[in-house]
């Protein structure tokens, strides 16, 4: 058997039924649409609910636009690298000193000085930031990003700002 050669079964298929064609047999005259009132009339709206307040007119307008795939970072400075206890600087040794939140992307950035050696693990810098470091005899390296390559997942991630 093959694809062109298969039917549905006899009596299977029914020719559909044409209301409003005259009070003769089924379906004349109000065309199964009862007496008067909303549903005899075909003048319902697009998104009518029924008296209730439509979905269009609860929804939020004019809010602006929230990006769910910005990526939020936790700054730090030079000036608080300064003053940070440690020669080894990393988002887990940043949350355990207050400075930044636990899960949050670390950048650091160039504000300040920095006079001693350091060794700092980010997942960004600035270009000032990293020039300050490395002048000062420190090693700056980029972390990857938790979620991967390419941008962060749309919902359920904390490391999105929404």
């Amino acid at each position: 058997m093959k694809l062109h050669e298969l039917s549905p079964p006899k009596g299977a298929n029914r020719p559909r039924r044409r209301v409003g064609r005259g009070i003769a047999g089924k379906g004349g005259k109000t065309a199964g649409r009862g007496t008067k009132g909303q549903g005899a009339r075909d003048t319902i709206k697009p998104g009518f609910e029924g008296g209730q307040l439509p979905l269009t007119q609860r929804i939020p307008k004019l809010k602006g636009f929230k990006n769910p795939f910005r990526v939020s970072y936790a700054v730090v400075n030079l000036h608080t690298l300064e003053t940070f206890a440690g020669d080894v600087a990393t988002p887990e040794t940043l949350v355990a000193a207050g400075l930044a939140k636990k899960g949050a992307l670390v950048k650091i950035l160039g504000r300040g000085q920095l006079t001693r050696k350091m060794a700092v693990e980010a997942h960004a810098f600035s270009a000032s930031a990293r020039g300050a470091i490395e002048a000062a005899g420190g090693t700056a390296r980029v972390l990857p990003p938790p979620f991967g390559h390419g941008r962060p997942p749309a919902r359920g991630n904390a490391l999105t700002n929404r």
